[in-house]
Formats: structure tokens, C-alpha cells, sequence
């Protein structure tokens, strides 16, 4: 497919490419390619940094990002301090019980147990144990301290992202598009709320590297084809020739002239003629839909479509699917990496409740934030919830194999517990029940089989209960190091997901990946 000079594809180019999708030609996915990146100069590719090449030669690998929205305390869960650690400033510290802290075997790590009878003011019981989840992924499993730079939470969600903007303001999940995603469907799918949901600020990047914006993942799926589900809809021939004409017709009116030149509408015209039709070739309506043949509530088969072949078990897994949005956002994460949709998913709860579980609330009013009514138990909750997601996401990349090396999806994918920010640590002498406000001093929860694994970065000062930093390229220790160090977050993402950061200036993070 050749370039005009402007940089854009003919129309008789795109209706070349829209016959192909007609067709079925086995060669549509290398059209899509040079479709998606048409409008990448040679001068562009340099800015961007050379990543073309890297991104042609592997295979790719896969990034979940799972926003623990409101501020998971990373000194409630992984680095938790026992009251007999703190000395004289236990009793005014976000310490627990001794009991209450079990050491994991053979590793740094350490889970927490609480058992609660009340959410602040919400009265359901919260029994939480973090042992078996720690145990179970330890070795797969990386904490790295941190400090960040914003304690509002939209901020500090997007720079949780982008590393506050180190790379050209490029989020993660952008750079897994740019380097993995150009034969995807739609590399980038963003399910989660506030500042995870939002893109980063490259305008340079390629159209197709920043997110698609899920609202529903339940729902969604249903409007992934033009013409499939509507009754008594025309075949697809008559629905191609009915495009066909619609474009034509276009092209040729007042707007379609006088804005030929537009890149919204080039953008508007690449996706409707060519990318739409590729979306349905991939019967992604069908692949994607987590929803049963129910009737008469849910009548698929009367519209003529069906449910994922996936579908039985993901109900399964996540039998709250349609009424838990982190439920329904984690199945979909999975059928969108099997399917080779995406590269890059992020998830997470929001800050609405949400009515359900075993427990009668599933998400309770700001998340991780309802720290601030009840500290302790709102955390131990929403560990709980994120671990659990988590477990059963993990398990499902397990038993799908990559491709026939023996690799399985697991093997190729990190997810990311991306937090706002930490919480602060001090409370009234000895309170059970405390709140507790927004703190740059925290620590992230990395899991892949790429990660070193059973591995601490950093640490935390039992007297004070903060974390302190590390050398980003060693990974050694360094105590009374509280700088922030977003950039080597992002760095060392990055790093280990075999993203070409050439050009970028981004620190060495090697300290992440396994050796």
C-alpha cells in the first residue's frame, strides 16, 4: 500500500482494503498494518524513538494494569511492620498485632490476617487472610517501593502511568501498543476509571496505541459488528455494497472536499472503511460476549449470535461477571489477550459501591479510599478483593498456551497493582479502628514469571513504618533514600516487557527482570 503525498491512503486504496475484508484475504492483517501506521513518516518513526524494528522481530508480550483505585497500602499487605518491630512508636503507628503479620517461607514477603467485624460504617464482616495468595505467587511475585509526586488521586493515578510524564508524557500501555500492538485489533483497552482511564500526552504516537475506552465490558462486545444481532439484517454482500456507496457518496459531498485533508477525518474514514470490517471478519461479537443464550431475558439465538466459547467457564471463574464491574473487566481481560485483540488491558474498581459477594458488598463506597472512615479493615478488604481478581486471572493465563513453544499466556504477561499513592501512618495510641489520608510513601505489587521474582526492592523502616528506596539498576537497598522514583517504575516496566526505550532517557531499571 503506497502513501500519497500528504501522507494519505487513496480512497481506491481503502475500498482495495475494504474488498479484501469482503473477501477474507489471508493477507487483510499486513493491509491493516500499513493501514494503521499510514500515517507514520520516516521522520515520525525516528521521533518515536526506533521502536519499529523491535516490535517486527519478537513476539509480543502482554501488560495488565490493575488500578487499586483510592491508595493501596502496600505497609497493609506485603511490607507489614509487627508492633514488637516499632519499639516506643508502635502504639502511634499503622503497626499490627504480631499475630496478625505471618511470615511467607523463603521469602521477603509477609501477608496479613484480620479479622474484623465491621467496614467503618458498614456493617458486614471482613475476614481477610493473605497468606495462601502470597504463598501460592511468590516466586512470580516483585514489590518495589516508592514515592510519588501528587496526592490527588486523578494525578497520581496518570502518573502512575507515565512515569509523571518521563517519556513524551507516554502511558505504559501505550508503549506495549507502539511495540507490540500494530497487527491487533485494538491493541490498548481501557476498562478503569479516573486518571487509569486517561491517555498520555505523545500526540505523536500512532493512532492505534491509545486506549479504547470500555464502559461496560459486558456490553460491549455487542457493538463490535455493524450488521450481526439485527433482525432481519441484509447479508453481508448487500452490507458491503451499502458501505461501499455510503463512502462514495461522501468522498464526494461539500464536508468529504472541503475536509479531505483533516486527520479526524482520515482517522474517522481509516476505521469506519477498513477498521470496522476487520473487527467483524474477527467475529469479535461472538469471541468476546460473556453473556449466555438466557431467553427470554438474554435471547441471543433469536438475534442470531452466541456466546464465547469461553463463555461457560469465565462464568465460572467470575460468576458476578454482570453485576461486578472488576469481575466482568477481569473476564474480558482474558478473552482480549487470548484472542490477540490487545496487548496492553487495564481494570480496576472505581470509587461506586457495588451491591453483591458473599458478603452483600462487593465494592464498598471509594475503594481503597474508604480508608479514611476505617482504615484497617478498608484495606484488608480491598487487598482481598484485588488478590482475588488477581489469583483467578493469573490461573486462567496458565492453562492458555501461547502458541506451540510450550509458552503459556502467563509466561508472556506482567500485571501491573498500579496505587494512587500510599496512606499515611500514624493513628490514636493503640486504635483498632483508625482513618487515615493520602501519602506519597508507598510501595507497588508487580506479578509475571519475566519479574525476579520473591524479590523485595527497597524496604521499609520498622520505626517509622516508610519505605525507603533502591538502586534501580542493582536493586540494592537504599535506606534514607525517599526521593520519588516514578520514573524508575516506569522504567523498569518497561524493561522487563522488552520494550525498545531507545532514545527515551529513561534510567536503566534492570533490577526488575529476571536474569
Amino acid at each position: 500500500m503506497s502513501l500519497r503525498d500528504n501522507g494519505r491512503l487513496s480512497r481506491r486504496e481503502l475500498l482495495k482494503a475494504l474488498t479484501l475484508c469482503a473477501a477474507g484475504a489471508s493477507t487483510l492483517g499486513t493491509v491493516l498494518t500499513g493501514c494503521r501506521d499510514a500515517l507514520v513518516t520516516p521522520e515520525r518513526l525516528e521521533r518515536l524513538g526506533g521502536q519499529r524494528t523491535a516490535r517486527l522481530d519478537g513476539k509480543p508480550r502482554f501488560l495488565i494494569v490493575v488500578g487499586a483505585t483510592g491508595g493501596a497500602s502496600i505497609v497493609d499487605g506485603m511490607l507489614a511492620v509487627r508492633g514488637s518491630e516499632a519499639g516506643a512508636n508502635a502504639a502511634t503507628l499503622n503497626t499490627f498485632p504480631d499475630a496478625q503479620v505471618q511470615d511467607v517461607p523463603g521469602s521477603p514477603f509477609r501477608a496479613v490476617k484480620v479479622d474484623s467485624r465491621k467496614l467503618g460504617s458498614i456493617p458486614i464482616p471482613v475476614k481477610t487472610d493473605q497468606l495462601p495468595f502470597v504463598k501460592k505467587h511468590k516466586d512470580t511475585m516483585l514489590v518495589a517501593t516508592t514515592v510519588g509526586t501528587s496526592v490527588n488521586h486523578a494525578i497520581a493515578q496518570k502518573r502512575s502511568l507515565t512515569g509523571n510524564a518521563i517519556w513524551r508524557g507516554r502511558t505504559l500501555q501505550e508503549c506495549m501498543a507502539l511495540q507490540y500492538g500494530a497487527g491487533f485489533a485494538i491493541p490498548n483497552v481501557n476498562m478503569a476509571a479516573g486518571g487509569y482511564s486517561e491517555r498520555g500526552t505523545d500526540d505523536a504516537l500512532p493512532a492505534h496505541c491509545f486506549g479504547e475506552v470500555v464502559a461496560n465490558p459486558s456490553l460491549w462486545p455487542l457493538g463490535l459488528d455493524g450488521g450481526k444481532g439485527i433482525k432481519d439484517a441484509p447479508p453481508r454482500d448487500v452490507l458491503a455494497l451499502a458501505r461501499g456507496t455510503r463512502n462514495t457518496l461522501d468522498s464526494r459531498s461539500v464536508f468529504g472536499q472541503t475536509f479531505d485533508n483533516a486527520q479526524a477525518l482520515q482517522r474517522w474514514n481509516e476505521q469506519r472503511i477498513v477498521g470496522q470490517p476487520a473487527l467483524e471478519m474477527k467475529d469479535l461479537i461472538t469471541r468476546l460476549n460473556i453473556l449466555p443464550d438466557s431467553p427470554p431475558r438474554i435471547p441471543l439465538t433469536e438475534y442470531g449470535l452466541d456466546s464465547s466459547p469461553d463463555g461457560a467457564r469465565l462464568r465460572e471463574v467470575f460468576p458476578e461477571y454482570f453485576t461486578d464491574p472488576i469481575q466482568g473487566q477481569a473476564a474480558m481481560a482474558f478473552l482480549l489477550l487470548k484472542y490477540r485483540v490487545s496487548v496492553s488491558v487495564t481494570l480496576g474498581p472505581s470509587f461506586n459501591v457495588v451491591v453483591g459477594g458473599p458478603v452483600g458488598i462487593a465494592n464498598p463506597p471509594l475503594a481503597f479510599d474508604i480508608s479514611h472512615n476505617d482504615h484497617r479493615t478498608g484495606q484488608a478488604f480491598m487487598w482481598a478483593r484485588v488478590m482475588g481478581v488477581v489469583d483467578k486471572l493469573i490461573e486462567l493465563l496458565k492453562a492458555e498456551p501461547f502458541d506451540d513453544s510450550g509458552e503459556s499466556m502467563w509466561d508472556r504477561t506482567l500485571i501491573y497493582v498500579a496505587t494512587d499513592f500510599g496512606r499515611t501512618r500514624t493513628r490514636t495510641a493503640n486504635a483498632a479502628e483508625f482513618g487515615s489520608g493520602h501519602d506519597l510513601n508507598n510501595g507497588v505489587l508487580l506479578l509475571s514469571p519475566m519479574l525476579r521474582g520473591n524479590t523485595v526492592l527497597g524496604g521499609v523502616d520498622p520505626l517509622t513504618t516508610l519505605t525507603y528506596g533502591f538502586d534501580p539498576r542493582t536493586g540494592a537497598p537504599e535506606p534514607g533514600k525517599v526521593s520519588s522514583n516514578e520514573a524508575d517504575i516506569f522504567s523498569g516496566l518497561l524493561h522487563t516487557l522488552g520494550v525498545d526505550t531507545s532514545g527515551s532517557g529513561l534510567p536503566d531499571a534492570s533490577a526488575f527482570a529476571r536474569g
